[in-house]
């Protein structure tokens, strides 16, 4: 009894606790003059980032920043067919640019393409139409974008409202540059790759509202031989717009074989 009387009356003359600043345990304080008053995200969004996109699903890319005018689009499959819808949001119910796409090998033909976002802020919204079975892999790249050749830019042909251009290349070609651009008048246009009568190896059918303040600008691989790009333009004839085709790469190694006749094939009776 008396020791815990003891124990009591000790505990009630004891000092109550004290809160000790940082400078009195050792710890030196902070200074916050160097902090703004952001938020930093915990992930930051990389350029060159792959995204798997399924069968049936959308996945969207927006940009706040004004700074960012153009964006690239590069989709691919592991050698199945591709099949997608790609749209450029800008704003509330305001689709400026979208796109058809299909791509019969997406390994062989990877689609790849550079779409204007000015004035943002912009969303890019890539929508695989396919199957499950059919998954692509989607980037969406804001800095060092792909820009046309010279002769890209110099080269340019009108196609009236309803006509069509062809422009047939040589196998050493392994990549072609298309470029469509309009006055300011609304852009329609069908571009087909062809290897062999009626093959259609990569379908793009594109709309943009302003073909001057939006051009199209698109880079088609061609591998092999026979391979021939087919411009339509779909708008009615007081649309036309312009078009340009070029080579972008080039194997040289093919091209001199062809010239020494290193892999020339030679049909007929030969030696008779």
């Amino acid at each position: 009894m008396l020791m815990w009387l003891f124990a009591s009356s000790t505990a009630l003359r004891m000092a109550p606790p004290v809160m000790q600043q940082g400078a009195a345990v050792g710890v030196t304080p902070v200074s916050t003059s160097t902090f703004s008053g952001g938020v930093v995200p915990t992930k930051r969004f990389n350029d060159e980032a792959t995204i798997l996109v399924q069968g049936g699903s959308l996945r969207t890319w927006s940009y706040r920043s004004p700074a960012v005018e153009q964006v690239q689009v590069v989709l691919s499959t592991e050698g199945r067919p591709l099949d997608a819808d790609i749209e450029l949001w800008h704003g509330p119910d305001n689709t400026p640019c979208k796109m058809r796409v299909y791509v019969e090998n997406g390994l062989l033909r990877p689609f790849n393409a550079v779409i204007e976002t000015p004035r943002g802020p912009n969303t890019v919204a890539i929508r695989n139409i396919g199957q499950l079975e059919f998954p692509l892999a989607a980037e969406v790249i804001a800095a060092q974008v792909d820009q046309p050749s010279a002769e890209c830019l110099s080269s340019s042909m009108t196609v009236q409202g309803g006509a069509l251009r062809t422009y047939p290349f040589d196998p050493s070609v392994d990549s072609v540059q298309v470029l469509l651009k309009t006055d300011g008048r609304p852009l329609n246009a069908r571009i087909e790759l062809l290897q062999g009568p009626n093959n259609n190896k990569q379908v793009i059918e594109l709309y943009t509202e302003d073909g001057l303040d939006r051009p199209f600008l698109c880079f088609l691989a061609t591998p092999g031989s026979g391979n021939v790009v087919r411009v339509v333009n779909t708008a009615p004839v007081e649309f036309p717009m312009t078009a340009s085709v070029v080579p972008h790469l080039i194997n040289e190694d093919m091209s001199t074989n062809a010239i020494y006749g290193g892999d020339v094939v030679i049909g007929g009776d030969v030696g008779f």
